[in-house]
């Protein structure tokens, strides 16, 4: 490895380092926001929609998350295909953790999925208690249904990143 191969490697776990860390503090953060914002806004405000301003603060949290998350895989796959060899170094890691999370499927949910949606459910529950009319239970409620597809559908493209990732940077590398 030349050094500055060795610089760009060092620099990129330690971004994976970070990030990881990053992103526990900022599902914490972003909870508190969230809780904040709904007390406030349950103490302040009687209309259901207000319940959306700390929807919002829910998920610009879970959206910052995910790119973190999204970040992180994406330079895991390159170190893997542009930097780690099964030679003499044995350099490894990215390819062991890949094959780890293969053979021992579950664990903790990195994109904290299960609690942003409880969350969720928790937000609507003012919505339920200023007894609304239907209309506006069906718009809030609709909003509501929508953040927890996000997730969903986050969660899902979370679970295939790192496979995809890996073809796509194993075909840019055969192509240069």
């Amino acid at each position: 490895m030349t050094p500055r191969e060795l610089e760009e490697y060092t620099a990129l776990r330690a971004t994976i380092r970070q990030r990881g860390s990053l992103r526990v503090g900022l599902f914490v953060a972003a909870l508190a926001a969230w809780a904040a914002a709904t007390i406030a806004t349950a103490a302040l405000a009687a209309l259901p929609i207000a319940t959306l301003l700390p929807l919002l603060l829910l998920s610009a949290g879970f959206e910052a998350l995910f790119s973190l998350h999204t970040g992180v895989e994406r330079i895991g796959r390159y170190l893997q295909v542009f930097y780690e060899d099964t030679g003499a170094t044995g350099r490894e890691w990215e390819r062991t953790a890949m094959a780890y999370g293969r053979a021992y499927p579950g664990g903790s949910d990195p994109l904290f999925g299960l609690h942003f949606m409880i969350a969720t459910v928790l937000n609507f529950v003012p919505v339920i208690l200023a007894e609304p009319v239907q209309l506006e239970v069906s718009v809030v409620g609709a909003v509501h249904l929508g953040f927890i597809a996000r997730i969903l559908l986050a969660r899902h493209a979370a679970a295939g990143q790192r496979a995809r990732d890996l073809d796509r940077f194993q075909h840019l590398k055969e192509r240069s």
